[in-house]
């Protein structure tokens, strides 16, 4: 199943995980990888946490002062790797960005992330909606790196 948004559905999804963003908080739990990610082209600055037990993402917080874009893909991000394995989570970090790079990729493992599929329309928000995914990607380098 492909899963396809209309423009209007898509600017909803990404307006209310920009007004409602998703485990948008960080912990002190050392259990947690956390990577600051900034964008050195505009205000975007996240820090994210990655918990991983078991090869499953027991949870993904975010934090930080973001635009709109920026915070949204997070959210959009916490609510699609929590519950996925390591392999997963790989496969859809690299799906969503060839999506980003209009590269081939697979849609359906994206979930509510597809309503970036046309983000290459205006490449000063790629690094926008690629900055907490590419948090989530130094996290699990870290894990490992660390045998964690």
């Amino acid at each position: 199943m492909v899963i396809s948004m209309e423009p209007n559905l898509k600017r909803s999804v990404i307006l209310d995980h920009y007004q409602n963003p998703r485990h948008k908080s960080l912990t002190d739990d050392p259990s947690y990888i956390t990577e600051n990610m900034n964008n050195t082209s505009c205000i975007d600055e996240v820090n994210v946490q990655l918990k991983v037990e078991d090869g499953i993402v027991k949870d993904v917080r975010f934090d930080g002062e973001a635009c709109a874009m920026c915070t949204s893909s997070a959210s959009i991000m916490v609510e699609t790797l929590i519950g996925k394995n390591i392999d997963e989570v790989k496969n859809i970090l690299i799906n969503y960005s060839h999506m980003i790079d209009e590269k081939e990729y697979d849609p359906d493992v994206l979930e509510q992330a597809v309503v970036y599929d046309d983000v290459y329309r205006q490449p000063n928000r790629k690094k926008c909606v690629l900055l907490p995914w590419w948090g989530i990607e130094k996290a699990l380098e870290e894990l490992e790196k660390n045998g964690r």
